[in-house]
């Protein structure tokens, strides 16, 4: 715990020390949530700001449709990507980022028709679908990493985050 060793230890039984040692930890880390270490969120949720962004200058006409659509695909690729890191196993957490990959295509053809139909510029559609790319190769590498890990280890990939018990001699 930090480096530290608990004084009172040796006075708790093991499932009580498991529990406070998981409440202590749950409360030294809620500056950051479990989904926010992924480098794939990171980007994801930029390219989610930079949807809302350039979706707000869309003909009103279009609120409902590809505006709505572009900003809901965008949304639900960083929202897959949180749920699935809460879900118990890498079996579930790679199902929500087959679903945010998916989101990522959804996005693309949202965007794509957007810029053929000339509600954005080249440039924007270009710098837009360059970080979109970027998304969707860090989500493949995730689902690849937990992939990965389920083959290796056979637990779950948030399994070296959970305090372990003591070992005793």
């Amino acid at each position: 715990m930090g480096g530290r060793e608990f004084p009172y230890r040796f006075f708790l039984s093991p499932i009580a020390f498991d529990w406070l040692a998981s409440v202590l930890a749950q409360q030294h880390s809620r500056s950051m949530l479990p989904y926010e270490r992924f480098q794939a969120w990171k980007v994801s949720y930029q390219l989610t700001l930079d949807v809302y962004r350039v979706t707000a200058s869309f003909p009103k006409h279009e609120l409902y449709g590809l505006t709505s659509q572009s900003r809901r695909a965008a949304f639900s690729v960083v929202a897959n990507v949180a749920e699935g890191s809460a879900k118990r196993g890498s079996a579930e957490f790679r199902r929500y980022l087959d679903i945010a990959l998916g989101s990522l295509s959804e996005l693309s053809v949202a965007l794509r028709l957007a810029k053929d139909l000339e509600m954005m510029s080249e440039e924007a559609w270009r710098t837009i679908d360059r970080l979109r790319n970027h998304a969707g190769t860090l989500v493949w590498r995730l689902y690849a990493a937990v992939e990965k890990n389920k083959r290796q280890v056979g637990s779950p990939p948030t399994a070296r985050y959970r305090l372990r018990p003591p070992v005793t001699a």
